[in-house]
């Protein structure tokens, strides 16, 4: 008999039981913690005993540009930046190379990097209609070359622990797109999911930035003194337990938030108020710029260019990167942008006309020509494309300090490539005013990727993490009058049951250590019953009381096989735990007649 606190599954048949159990459920401090997998089976052993990795690589696929580093576990102090990349651009300083992939016209791959885009280049205007050229883009990349000179001969793929960032306001779906590419590349085996851990963009430069020693900063507050602290000195040493600080990652494509506190002495960090941010990256400048483009040349004229003369137009985008790097808030002269001579030709062709008419006809005053082929623009034309971009910024910045777990910010620390801008600068330290310091690594390019390798060695420094969104499943709860509306009610085996009772895993913006679980238990509808799949939903609000309210939407699949486990009890419980505490979900079973584990896990791509 199923007492009214029992639930019953919808997704399976009413005789599929969920079942809260309050004894190792989230919170619980007895939990065990779980082997950070999608698939757990009897034959797994602890991480550390089954397979010591001899190094840890990270890979940062950038919109703009892409990445990788390395430390070996015997030196995890010592972290190895790439080798530099082949090419480069003129007036623009890089750490990395750009996210570009080049396909043959018989979809091959062909190069990435500076590699693609040079050879890109020089194709035939006509031949190159042919190619398939990809930029600014998040994709998959590896190699292993460049390690096995420094592990030896008997160094393999196996040996190495992968790590992959993504932006933290990425749902699952994308992380396991991640996950799933590299199974696809051969990065990792699905039979060894653990050698691959997914690792969120400004978390990882949380964890590069403890660790920092002043002279390898930039303190906005006091550009030539550090309030006192030796320049040998880590930034941790200026902190103290229980002190809090935001890192804002200003990216090509988007802009994260988290806000993190250190727990000393051990140093691990406890995540405040769930991460955030949006598309507010440095590729809006550059879709500034194209409008500006448009106005004064027409948008037809620009997307027949852009199809036409696809390499100029990447030659005139690098054109306006470097002088967009040289924008400062004080800046009194001109910034000159190359027009490509092919630009010139094209747009009289088009137009009948010159480019130089087209400027005086246009009433776009802040931009002039010169006669060495150059667009003029003064310094108030150039800082205005920046403007809808740093102000969504500042927007959503101002919104994070105004949460109630957004005080006593001790630092903020500006990382990522946009992070280099005096203009976002200069506006961030006018916004705060004083409440926080504002701390800029000088390797600001790198400081993900280093972070990266840093959570590779050691995955638990974050113990406490916020969940970014609800997530639960539909089931079925005794109906009861004045509680329940009557349009949920259905009668079963005559009985009165209340339908689409969401039951909750984890709400929004809950604290999650990591390791809880979250349990629930499930039983086949019947004996024959090979595999148990129920759906998950998720929504943003912190409250749902049904699957049908607003914003509420299925985002997932829990799988239970429970083939090959065959038990003798009349009737079978399948225990299920979930994890909520990394960065990704997590899933295991056990059947409770047996004690033996039942294939499980949670697909969010199969929608």
């Amino acid at each position: 008999m199923m007492t009214e606190k029992e639930l019953v599954i919808e997704d399976i048949i009413t005789d599929a039981m969920a079942t809260p159990s309050p004894a190792k459920s989230m919170g619980d401090p007895g939990i065990t913690p779980l082997s950070p997998t999608h698939i757990l089976n009897d034959s797994e052993e602890n991480e550390t005993t089954r397979h010591p990795y001899v190094v840890v690589v990270a890979i940062d696929f950038g919109t703009t540009s892409s990445g990788y580093a390395y430390a070996f576990t015997k030196e995890p102090e010592c972290i190895h930046t790439m080798r530099r990349w082949e090419g480069g651009d003129p007036g623009v300083s890089n750490q990395k190379t750009p996210t570009t992939i080049l396909l043959t016209p018989d979809k091959k791959f062909h190069s990435f990097g500076y590699a693609a885009r040079d050879f890109y280049h020089d194709l035939d205007p006509t031949e190159s209609k042919q190619w398939l050229y990809l930029e600014k883009f998040k994709m998959n990349l590896h190699t292993t070359a460049e390690l096995s000179d420094q592990a030896g001969s008997d160094f393999d793929n196996a040996d190495v622990r992968w790590v992959i960032t993504v932006p933290a306001i990425w749902k699952m779906p994308a992380k396991q797109f991640m996950r799933e590419a590299s199974y696809k590349a051969g990065l990792v085996s699905r039979d060894n999911p653990d050698q691959l851990i997914i690792a969120l963009e400004p978390e990882a430069a949380s964890i590069y930035c403890r660790k920092l020693r002043l002279h390898q900063m930039v303190d906005l507050g006091n550009k030539t003194a550090f309030n006192g602290y030796s320049p040998t000195e880590n930034v941790g040493m200026g902190m103290t337990q229980g002190d809090r600080y935001v890192v804002v990652d200003c990216g090509g494509g988007t802009v994260d938030l988290t806000v993190h506190q250190i727990r000393m002495p051990e140093g691990h960090l406890k995540e405040l108020y769930k991460a955030s941010g949006g598309p507010y990256g440095s590729l809006g400048i550059d879709y500034e710029f194209e409008k500006l483009l448009c106005k004064i040349f027409g948008q037809d004229f620009i997307d027949q260019f852009k199809i036409k003369r696809p390499a100029a137009w990447v030659d005139l985008m690098i054109a306006f990167e470097s002088r967009k790097r040289a924008a400062t808030p004080d800046r009194s002269n001109p910034l000159n942008i190359n027009l490509p001579f092919s630009f010139i030709d094209y747009y009289k062709k088009f137009r009948g006309h010159s480019v130089e008419h087209a400027l005086r006809k246009s009433n776009v005053d802040f931009v002039k020509w010169s006669s060495q082929g150059m667009l003029r623009m003064n310094p108030d034309a150039m800082n205005a494309l920046f403007k809808p971009t740093i102000d969504h910024i500042i927007q959503h910045l101002t919104e994070l300090f105004d949460k109630p777990e957004v005080t006593d910010i001790k630092f903020l620390f500006l990382v990522g490539g946009f992070a280099e801008s005096p203009l976002l600068q200069q506006v961030v330290q006018k916004m705060l005013q004083g409440r926080s310091r504002i701390i800029i690594p000088h390797d600001v390019g790198l400081t993900i990727l280093k972070g990266a390798v840093l959570f590779g060695l050691d995955p638990s420094v974050i113990k406490v993490r916020r969940s970014p969104l609800t997530y639960g499943v539909g089931v079925l709860n005794r109906f009861v009058e004045g509680k329940h509306p009557p349009e949920k009610m259905i009668v079963k085996d005559s009985t009165r049951w209340c339908t689409d009772v969401f039951d909750t895993f984890i709400s929004a913006d809950q604290s999650v250590a990591l390791g809880e679980t979250v349990k629930r238990s499930y039983t086949p509808a019947k004996p024959s019953q090979q595999v148990i799949v129920i759906h998950v939903y998720c929504s943003e609000k912190e409250s749902v009381s049904f699957i049908t309210d607003p914003g509420v939407r299925k985002c997932g699949t829990l799988k239970l096989d429970v083939s090959g486990t065959e038990s003798p009890a009349a009737r079978r419980e399948i225990q299920t735990l979930m994890q909520f505490g990394d960065t990704e979900i997590r899933a295991m079973a056990v059947d409770v007649a047996t004690s033996r584990s039942v294939k499980a896990s949670i697909d969010f791509l199969s929608q």
